[in-house]
């Protein structure tokens, strides 16, 4: 099977997601013809197909310019106003490699940028630093054509040896590889200075979603003089992106526009701001003035918002992911699914949306499938399973794997260990804090102490990357399928030893069944297969609580249009809106423009 993405986009298929509205688009037929109103089971395979289709069924054109109305002026200048949420002082620190940091909002799309843009929202794709791909029949081998013409912000060129580098860099430092892409790549050549060939020991579709769409390429001709790219705090970044670092503080950077982007006319807004926070309250305060373009904070009372200035303040809550309560799995007592299953049924999720979030992140689904997204996806017997409280069994499971309470109304092991943890949370996020105390009080009812422990971010990921936690709530990573999630979830190929870096698994469940079915998945393009799949990874999800499903994770999105416009809603979903979202935060920066 080969396929290749032109050099041009038509609109995708029907936006998913609760809140969203689909209007035609310029190639009426487009759905049809191009698939995507398939099961999205067959997202991937129809994605790959309909790009095919596109050179046909669609007329060629440039890379959408800008989502304002026709006709309408384009204003350039202005300096836009960022608080992806309240991090605290920033650090000197534009490493992309890194799985989360303050300022990455700044650096991953804004600075760095991918060979492809996948719209999780409608399912689009947009050839980026790469113009086309294909895939081999036997989807071992995938060929990246790379944009001629594109220039790191120091003025060198931009070629395959830095695509090649960038991929077998991760390989030379397996902490960089923040998708454990070489547990499946083979091997990466770059037989010219346009084109990139990745081999893989089997087949490796989702492979394409990964390396095209979350890796973000580095230029060789500085990253190969780091000696520790793995730590490299890279204080003076050299990207492909529309913007480039201007100055720095720990209470402020700011971006400016990169006067030789690949877009001609792009960006149109001179700056962007990156001011310091420590808490939701204190930049809510600021959003409400006014002083704030674009925010994914939390807030108590989004309607108050609105009112202060209805014409302009907006906000837009697609839900993306699932909000989990991580137990280390690698520590006792969390090995033992007795406990893990009392912590579950002690939970009162409802209590968390209403209290904790104000009501705007409702509990998941026991599956943590994203509903009603993804619920052609949904096992038939688990469609109308719900969360429960239940803690009366709660109680009677613990007693059964042996623990005793005691006087104090705690439970004790045989070894007379007192049934206790910690549960860290970030501070100064103020719904998660929230929720930690709620939780903290439904599992002393059923004989469970837990200390909330609020830490600064970059010690609060280090516990999870390192596995130097016993408790925390976090999120999960999104993607074209409820696939992603569970690869970044559960593969054993995402932790690692407790004092290691884990990408994305801090749980550190490993387990053979688990991994078994993530690969049929990924080895194969059969819908009926990979839907098995799916399936299996569900069933591990309700019965085996490897992780702990809390709440549905909306993307959260305020934002005002007093000053810059052409913003995604759901009217409009060509980006995930919130700008701690990447590489979809470039998407809309390179959109909006001065009123």
């Amino acid at each position: 099977m080969s396929t290749t993405v032109p050099d041009y986009v038509c609109p995708a298929r029907e936006p998913r997601g609760p809140h969203l509205t689909s209007s035609p688009g310029p190639c009426s037929a487009f759905d049809e013809r191009c698939g995507h109103q398939r099961s999205p089971v067959t997202w991937l395979l129809a994605l790959s197909l309909a790009l095919l289709l596109l050179m046909t069924a669609c007329v060629p054109g440039s890379i959408p310019a800008s989502t304002t109305q026709s006709g309408s002026q384009i204003k350039y200048g202005g300096a836009l106003t960022i608080v992806p949420g309240p991090y605290g002082r920033f650090q000197r620190f534009f490493n992309p490699f890194a799985s989360d940091n303050a300022t990455l909002s700044g650096t991953k799309g804004m600075i760095y940028e991918t060979l492809l843009f996948f719209n999780q929202e409608t399912g689009q794709v947009k050839p980026w630093l790469a113009t086309g791909f294909s895939w081999s029949s036997d989807l071992k081998t995938l060929t990246f054509q790379l944009r001629r013409g594109v220039q790191w912000t120091d003025g060198q060129p931009f070629t395959s040896d830095d695509v090649a580098f960038t991929l077998n860099l991760l390989h030379r430092f397996p902490a960089l590889d923040l998708h454990s892409i070489w547990t499946t790549v083979k091997q990466v050549t770059n037989p010219d200075p346009y084109r990139v060939v990745i081999t893989f020991k089997q087949p490796s579709f989702p492979e394409e979603w990964y390396i095209g769409g979350q890796t973000y390429i580095v230029p060789r001709h500085i990253w190969e003089h780091f000696q520790d790219p793995v730590h490299e705090t890279n204080p003076n970044p050299v990207g492909t992106g529309p913007f480039m670092l201007k100055s720095f503080d720990p209470t402020l950077y700011i971006l400016e526009r990169n006067p030789h982007y690949w877009q001609p006319g792009k960006p149109y807004i001179s700056q962007l701001r990156y001011p310091a926070y420590v808490s939701n309250a204190s930049a809510d305060l600021l959003l409400a003035q006014g002083s704030i373009d674009w925010t994914g904070l939390f807030s108590s009372n989004l309607q108050s918002f609105v009112a202060r200035d209805p014409a302009h303040n907006r906000y837009w809550l697609p839900p993306i992911a699932v909000v989990m309560l991580y137990l280390n799995t690698a520590h006792y007592p969390f090995n033992l699914l007795a406990v893990r299953q009392a912590i579950s049924l002690a939970i009162d999720r409802e209590r968390l949306s209403k209290e904790g979030e104000n009501g705007y992140e409702p509990p998941p689904h026991p599956t943590a499938i994203v509903l009603p997204s993804y619920r052609s996806f949904l096992a038939p017997q688990y469609r109308s399973l719900t969360f429960q409280v239940d803690r009366t069994r709660a109680i009677r499971l613990l007693e059964e794997a042996g623990f005793v309470r005691g006087s104090d109304g705690f439970f004790m092991d045989r070894e007379g260990r007192r049934l206790a943890f910690t549960m860290e949370v970030v501070s100064g996020w103020t719904d998660w804090e929230k929720d930690c105390q709620l939780m903290a009080k439904d599992l002393a009812t059923i004989g469970i102490s837990v200390s909330v422990k609020a830490l600064p971010l970059n010690t609060y990921l280090s516990d999870l990357q390192l596995g130097n936690f016993e408790s925390a709530i976090s999120w999960t990573n999104s993607g074209p399928s409820p696939y992603y999630l569970y690869d970044a979830l559960l593969d054993s190929a995402n932790t690692a030893p407790v004092g290691k870096p884990a990408p994305s698994n801090w749980e550190r469940w490993s387990d053979p069944t688990t991994d078994r079915l993530l690969a049929q998945y990924a080895h194969s393009t059969d819908p009926v297969v990979q839907q098995q799949a799916l399936y299996g990874l569900q069933r591990i999800m309700v019965e085996q609580l490897p992780s702990i499903p809390l709440l549905y994770s909306v993307n959260w999105y305020e934002y005002t249009t007093a000053r810059f416009v052409g913003w995604p809603d759901e009217h409009n979903p060509y980006a995930v809106p919130s700008p701690y979202s990447y590489p979809d935060n470039e998407q809309v920066a390179l959109s909006l423009h001065h009123v």
